[in-house]
């Protein structure tokens, strides 16, 4: 039962996690992280990965995306815990567009993990995979721009 509980848990934070992007929740979205998190977005934007603390992150993305809409889709989520730490796949769709109607879609698969941190479920990593993206890639601050040949 235990077990079952937590991945209930897991599912709501992820799916928590999700919602604080669209809604631009950005005080919500820092309680869903441990204090520092790995994060390798490398395949959207071009960076390499890094461990961050949760300001940091909540603060990069709400810089990344403030000029735009999202629409954050999870799926298929695969859950393995072991003890206080999980492991999980989860397919996402992230709809982007800004104010000029200009849209990036981004196919993806999500690799997480979490910790259990005073009874609370909290992400430790974040690995997104990308399967493909539509659109223009121009919108996303956060994609580094390549230089112009």
């Amino acid at each position: 039962m235990d077990k079952l509980v937590d991945t209930l848990s897991l599912q709501k934070l992820f799916n928590q996690f999700a919602n604080c992007f669209d809604l631009k929740a950005w005080d919500e979205l820092e309680t869903c992280l441990a204090p520092s998190i790995y994060t390798d977005y490398s395949d959207l934007r071009g960076t390499p990965p890094e461990v961050m603390s949760n300001v940091r992150f909540v603060e990069s993305r709400r810089t990344a995306l403030q000029a735009l809409t999202t629409h954050h889709l999870l799926g298929n989520h695969q859950i393995d815990i072991d003890g206080e730490h999980a492991h999980a796949r989860v397919s996402a769709v992230i709809y982007r567009k800004n104010t000029e109607d200009s849209v990036l879609n981004t196919h993806c698969i999500y690799l997480f993990e979490a910790q259990k941190i005073n009874s609370h479920w909290k992400k430790t990593a974040i690995t997104q995979k990308v399967l493909w993206s539509d659109g223009n890639a121009s919108i996303h601050a956060g994609i580094v721009k390549s230089p112009a040949s």
